[in-house]
């Protein structure tokens, strides 16, 4: 069972779901291209696989739906829906997660930030007054293995020069969970996209940042 306070160095979070409210913008995104390509994707497609590489994305949904495809092709596909999103994409917030970051970066947490999202659209969506906050980022243009792989969680602790015990990682989906579990560190989860069924894997599930807040100290050692 998770202990109420936790001793820290470094806090790492994931980006969709967890610090800006974009999968909506993502799974329109994902639904329109696909429908192209004569997939209906569901909700669920899009939002279990969110922090994965999207040309794995790609992959791994058309095998669901038993679709033939080239690589080529699911670059061309990814490509037609990293245009719309920027398009469609509102810079919208998880409640409560900006103040959450400020109050860590006061207190002298080292904090990362591990996304699917490729550096150019991260510039894009976050502001700089939050991505000044990160000490380390990594995104789906840095690693050769996306989530669920433990690749991207494995180089920011590396980079943060923390130990795995010393480190907590915030997601909202499953392969979040999978890809930080993996690599040895503690996860807790937001119920911000997917219900708590999704998350079992995390150490703990939160409907919102209050009430993680309230359930669990964070601090700093």
């Amino acid at each position: 069972m998770l202990k109420k306070n936790l001793n820290l160095k470094a806090v790492i979070f994931d980006m969709d779901g967890v610090i800006t409210n974009t999968m909506p913008d993502h799974f329109k995104a994902w639904k329109t291209v696909l429908a192209q390509e004569g997939i209906a994707a569901t909700q669920h497609d899009i939002y279990s696989r969110e922090g994965q590489r999207g040309i794995q994305s790609v992959a791994e949904i058309f095998a669901v739906y038993q679709k033939s495809f080239t690589r080529q092709k699911a670059k061309v596909i990814l490509k037609r829906k990293e245009e719309l999103f920027k398009k469609i994409v509102r810079l919208r917030f998880i409640p409560g997660a900006r103040r959450f970051l400020r109050d860590l970066h006061r207190r002298g947490f080292q904090l990362a930030l591990v996304t699917g999202t490729s550096r150019h659209e991260l510039h894009r969506i976050l502001p700089d007054s939050l991505y000044n906050l990160f000490d380390i980022i990594v995104t789906g243009s840095d690693v050769r293995n996306g989530k669920p792989h433990p690749e991207p969680y494995l180089k920011v602790i590396r980079q943060l020069k923390v130990l795995s015990p010393r480190a907590l990682a915030i997601e909202n989906a499953p392969f979040g969970i999978r890809s930080a579990k993996a690599a040895g560190l503690r996860c807790l989860a937001l119920e911000t996209s997917l219900p708590r069924e999704h998350l079992a894997q995390a150490d703990a599930v939160f409907e919102s940042y209050r009430e993680m807040q309230k359930k669990i100290q964070l601090q700093l050692n």
